[in-house]
């Protein structure tokens, strides 16, 4: 039999995808892979039906495991932090393409979500829809046949609620070409499913917020390493996060860079002025860090004791220069000491204040973010 080479096209047709393809061809299809068990899951039931599957991991600016692996593993230092999407592309032997849109998320999907904020400042519905969307663009690129996620109907609240599913589905482009392995009998039947390219049967039909049929899944399937479910990679939902973006949001509008946003997720964080800001380093590893930010901003500190790095934004006032001496003092090892000489350094300028170390919890929390 002589061969042919196998062509597969896809056009945008009133929000749907048609496709014409060789049912001979290898199915390959495009998942999005954050690493966790639910994502894993669906790439890995994928594989099981013969589906090559390359992963998509996209890069907000956002994940929580950014901070974690700049700042270390404190509890470990010896392990250092992974991408969990990495890490699940190597345990299953397939490709993962992390894909940055930091430039685009922030004035794109958090500030204008046409569906809303969850919990804090987390648009997932639009936040799905952006990166569904991108896919699809891949998707027709390379002549990949269908997407899939880890999404289980009923998990998320805000998200994975039907109704947000089926918009999810529509908004994106994808239409039925979106299939979810883990909840797909539960659901209608999708593009793949219906052409065969994947079989039903062999799909699941789990719901709900319970981890336990995952996790019977993960046994069956000897997947034994992945982050336990604790809410999610994003900082979006996080209510101090939140906060300090919104301050940040009104304060300095929407003009923001990634590393504005990860200052965001490191250190105590007080508002002085509407044009003044503090920052003040909790430990060691986030001082390490407030270091590359130092340009463009004061820094404060203590000689005498062990201290906080304190960063302060803005144009700082005599009177404002001297609470954030008095807060770095507050939270430095002369905490109780009378007075404490504190030094700083702004530009070329330079000096030394000598404060009594802030002791009113009220004033404390007045001006914390």
């Amino acid at each position: 039999m002589a061969t042919h080479r196998l062509l597969t096209s896809a056009r945008i047709i009133t929000g749907t995808i048609s496709l014409k393809k060789h049912m001979s061809e290898q199915i390959r299809a495009l998942g999005l892979l954050s690493g966790g068990l639910d994502s894993t899951l669906a790439a890995r039931i994928m594989q099981a039906q013969n589906v090559e599957v390359l992963g998509l991991h996209f890069s907000t600016g956002f994940c929580l495991a950014d901070r974690h692996r700049i700042l270390g593993n404190r509890s470990n230092p010896d392990k250092p932090y992974r991408n969990e999407a990495l890490r699940a592309g190597a345990d299953l032997s397939i490709p993962i393409e992390i894909i940055d849109i930091k430039d685009q998320y922030l004035p794109e999907v958090v500030l204008n979500p046409k569906f809303g904020y969850g919990s804090g400042m987390n648009p997932c519905i639009d936040c799905r829809i952006f990166m569904l969307q991108k896919t699809r663009e891949i998707l027709e690129e390379r002549g990949y046949q269908f997407v899939f996620t880890g999404e289980v109907l009923g998990q998320r609240p805000m998200s994975q609620r039907r109704p947000p599913l089926d918009d999810v589905a529509e908004e994106s482009g994808l239409g039925r070409l979106l299939l979810r392995p883990l909840s797909a009998k539960l659901l209608p039947e999708s593009i793949p499913e219906e052409r065969g390219w994947v079989n039903r049967a062999e799909l699941f039909d789990i719901s709900g917020r319970s981890r336990k049929r995952q996790m019977e899944l993960a046994s069956q399937f000897r997947i034994i390493d992945y982050p336990q479910p604790a809410g999610g990679c994003c900082s979006l939902p996080d209510e101090n996060y939140a906060r300090k973006l919104r301050d940040f949001l009104a304060h300095r509008g929407t003009d923001v860079t990634p590393d504005d946003m990860m200052l965001l997720k490191v250190g105590r964080h007080f508002r002085l002025s509407n044009d003044v800001k503090v920052v003040v380093g909790r430990d060691q590893g986030e001082n390490a860090y407030l270091e590359r930010f130092i340009q463009g901003r004061a820094e404060v500190w203590v000689d005498d004791f062990p201290s906080p790095l304190t960063l302060v934004e803005g144009q700082p006032t005599a009177i404002d220069l001297e609470t954030a001496c008095r807060i770095t003092a507050r939270y430095s090892d002369g905490r109780h000491e009378p007075v404490v000489p504190v030094r700083w350094r702004s530009g070329e300028s330079e000096g030394q204040l000598t404060v009594v170390p802030c002791q009113d919890d009220t004033e404390l929390e007045t001006l914390r973010i």
